[in-house]
């Protein structure tokens, strides 16, 4: 079945993309069954979140209301009534979890284009401009990086205060300085090749070069970054969630969940199993993306 639908696809990109350098790497990408496995859980999950965020949004109702708390019911094992059992207050964690997703995916996503957006302007301009522009910039990044993130992220949620959009923020402001790195590595060597020094001698303007010429061609290695940096934000959220420094409650996180139930790690196994299986496999799934589309775009036409 999933040969028959990477066929498909390489069809449709066919038709679309007559060999260009897209195709040769979709065609690569789809015929990686694994690749195609963690893509499906990733969208997977992708629709979970979506699911539970319009039910949230215009109130819509849910099978078991992830904050409606049960007294009589709690640290209920994982039964028909509740797949996934009930936490220390007797609300389902399956309900929660669903809740949950939609909070890690934003976060992951929100937070990686903040950095990614970052990232790519300070490194597509140090790269480019070179010389003391490329000095001051680098020394930013090298100051930053001297820093351990995850206590600089920490530190700034203690002071700022647990809120998703602070959490999405200071996560996006703090991870960008690989990005830049990056960028930078690819623009120095893309901007010494033939074609852009025929762009700059026609007199195209720097902006023109960058994102016509120079972009598209690093376009590959920057999206690759993209993705990984997803489930990084993710397991950073889950990290603070579970100090307690996360969004905070009662809205459902797969960190907080973990948290709630490092209590009762001995009699509810499953408040820490199914939270964290969830975070192992979104994050896997993303990784396992992010490297098939670098072994993909690294190979070259016989």
């Amino acid at each position: 079945m999933s040969a028959t639908i990477a066929h498909s696809f390489e069809q449709s990109a066919a038709s679309v993309m007559p060999d260009s350098p897209m195709r040769r790497v979709l065609g690569k990408f789809l015929r990686d069954r694994v690749a195609l496995v963690a893509l499906a859980i990733i969208v997977f999950f992708f629709a979970v979140a979506i699911a539970a965020g319009i039910c949230s949004f215009f109130g819509l109702p849910m099978p078991l209301d992830p904050n409606a708390t049960r007294l009589e019911d709690k640290l209920l094992p994982p039964t028909a009534a509740h797949w996934l059992g009930t936490d220390n207050l007797g609300r389902d964690v399956l309900s929660r979890m669903v809740a949950g997703s939609t909070i890690s995916l934003t976060v992951g996503f929100v937070a990686m284009a903040v950095s990614l957006g970052i990232g790519i302007i300070v490194g597509a301009v140090s790269g480019y401009c070179g010389g003391w522009v490329d000095n001051i910039l680098m020394r930013v990044v090298d100051a930053l990086l001297c820093f351990p993130s995850f206590f600089l992220i920490l530190s700034a949620i203690a002071i700022l205060g647990p809120n998703i959009w602070i959490i999405i923020g200071v996560i996006g402001l703090v991870s960008w300085s690989g990005t830049a790195r990056l960028v930078r590595a690819e623009f120095l060597t893309l901007r010494e090749t033939e074609y852009v020094r025929a762009a700059r001698a026609m007199g195209q303007s720097a902006t023109g070069i960058i994102f016509r010429h120079i972009m598209p061609n690093a376009f590959a290695p920057i999206f690759v970054t993209a993705i990984v940096s997803i489930p990084d934000a993710i397991l950073v959220e889950s990290g603070l969630s579970f100090l307690s420094f996360g969004v905070p409650p009662p809205q459902a996180t797969w960190g907080n969940i973990i948290a709630d139930g490092k209590t009762y790690l001995l009699d509810a196994w499953w408040l820490i199993v199914f939270p964290g299986l969830a975070i192992f496999t979104a994050s896997l799934a993303f990784y396992i993306v992010g490297d098939a589309i670098r072994r993909a775009s690294e190979t070259r036409p016989q």
